[in-house]
Parts: structure tokens; sequence; C-alpha cells
């Protein structure tokens, strides 16, 4: 019993909380959080993906199998938001409360505020189907970055690659802006919108590049590199956020990896079951949504997240 209360104070004196196991323990990061614990607080769900916020703090989320898009107000309450989603995957809120959508099924699409009403975004790029678009972040100009990976798309790739591509404002052109990764998954800009994120699946090192302008990067670098978990090297991310400080969390294998704007790694925040995806949201965007499996998580932070979508006036 001595070595235990010893081993506790240290953990303690780290900042260290410490649930029922040891091996789920979530770093705590001064300036950052956590500040309460991982709730799960909706579940049942088939596979849980691309939670987005809108201004009011109310989240969305898809269920990719059962082709459901979800709606959690800011106090909690869950509804289904549209059916027949198209195999949904990342969302995002636009500036004018249209929610934005990448369809595994081909295309990108908008739904209106209510659910009722779609309209495609965009369906393809050189007379061919995307593969099956998973992710984006739309930028203040409103145009989207998304990515475009070979998860769900027919076997032989409609666009022969996977690809990042940009949907310019007005919505006439999409660009394709490089073809490189090992399915790249997902993106986020950060807060100054100078510089893109990318997170391939398919390696550890996630990727940079600076935005020269809406729609044009220069070259890429590695931004960072993912705690692997052990015994195994080469997994990649998947969805992430960036907070009010442009610091990145990041799904990946281990929880959810947490890196400075310089890429210094933060810490890890463990989920009980594997992180696709996530995003800040509730009444003070405070509140970290994350999509895990079978399950909608949520955690109380310190800091707030960056709210994207915002038009320029």
């Amino acid at each position: 019993m001595r070595s235990l209360s010893l081993s506790l104070c240290v953990l303690l004196v780290l900042g260290v909380s410490l649930p029922a196991e040891d091996k789920d323990k979530t770093e705590k990061i001064p300036g950052i959080g956590t500040i309460g614990p991982v709730v799960k607080a909706h579940t049942k769900f088939m596979f849980t993906e691309g939670p987005a916020a809108d201004r009011d703090g109310n989240v969305y989320f898809s269920d990719i199998p059962n082709e459901r898009i979800h709606k959690v107000d800011a106090k909690g309450k869950l509804t289904t938001f549209r059916e027949k989603s198209n195999h949904a995957n990342g969302l995002m809120v636009a500036y004018n409360g249209e929610i934005y959508a990448c369809e595994m099924d081909g295309q990108l699409a908008a739904y209106s505020a209510d659910g009722k009403d779609r309209r495609v975004l965009v369906g393809k790029h050189n007379d061919k189907r995307f593969n099956a678009p998973n992710d984006l972040v739309i930028d203040s100009e409103g145009g989207v970055y998304f990515t475009d990976p070979s998860f769900r798309a027919p076997k032989e790739l409609p666009q022969g690659k996977t690809a990042v591509y940009y949907l310019s404002s007005d919505g006439k052109t999409v660009t394709r802006l490089l073809d490189d990764l090992p399915n790249p998954n997902g993106v986020r800009l950060s807060p100054d919108e100078k510089t893109l994120y990318v997170f391939p699946s398919g390696q550890a090192d996630m990727m940079s590049y600076p935005v020269e302008k809406p729609g044009k990067i220069g070259k890429g670098k590695t931004f960072c590199t993912l705690k692997q978990p052990e015994g195994k090297k080469g997994t990649g991310g998947d969805g992430g956020a960036v907070d009010s400080k442009g610091n990145l969390y990041i799904a990946a294998a281990t929880g959810l990896q947490m890196f400075d704007k310089d890429g210094k790694y933060l810490g890890t925040i463990k989920i009980p079951e594997g992180p696709a995806n996530l995003t800040f949201g509730g009444a003070d965007f405070k509140t970290l949504y994350v999509t895990a499996r079978t399950s909608l998580y949520t955690i109380q932070m310190e800091v707030a997240g960056h709210q994207f979508a915002r038009k320029k006036e």
C-alpha cells in the first residue's frame, strides 16, 4: 500500500488524471485540459464519424453504415438530422447555415439547416466521380478543402489516385492539390488559414502545407510524427480539430494526440473506443465531441475550439 500511495502522489504532482485503469489515464495539459472525465454521451451506433458544430454549439455527426446524420443540441438532446445520407462522413457547417458533407458515394453535398433539402456541390473531377470523399474544411472565403482516399470507394479507383482537392467559393472550379500521400484522411486549417494540415492514414508522418492563397498550396513538410501503439509502426491519423491557441488534435490509434502549432507533442487523451474524428462544440465551445466507433463521447476542456467557416465580411 505504501508504494501505491507514493505512485499516486507522483501522478498528482505531474498533473495526471488516473481513471479506473492506469492504461486509460488521460494527460492534463496546462491551459488546455482536460478538466473533466471522458463521458459516453450517446451510443449504439454502427460507426460514428465527421462531427461538426454550428454557431450555437449544436453538433452534427455521421453514422456511416446506417446512412444517417444525427444532431446533438448544446443541452445534449439527440435527434436524427437526416436519413439516407449517401454514407456521409466528414461534415462542416458553412457560414450560411448549410451543412456540408463528404458523401462517400462519390460527391460533396450541402444540406439545408433543417436537413430536408440537399444539393450537390461537386461530384466529378475530369469527368469522373470522386473515389469516396472523406473529410473537409471550409475556409473564410467559402472555399472547401477535402480529401478523397480509397475507403468505401469502388475497387478500381475512379480517380486512379487518392488525393486532396479544393472547391472554389463560387463552386465553379475544383482543383487537385496533391496526390502523393497514402490515403489522405483528415484535413484542417490553422486559425490564420496560412497552413493546411493533412492527416494520412497510411503513414505516421502528419503533413503541413503553406497556403499561398485560397486553393493554392506550397511544398509540404512533416508537421509531426504520431506516437505509435506498442509493437506497431506506420499507423496514421484520422480526423482532427484545432483549438483557439492553434494546437492540433489528431484522432490516432492511441487516442487523441495533441500537438502545439510548432508540432511539439503535448499529450494524449485516451478514449474507450478507437476515435475517428472530433470537434469542439457546446455553448462555450469548450467541449470536445469525439466520434469513436459505436459511440459519441464528450470531454470538458479548459481551452475553446477554433471556429471554422466564418466568412470574411
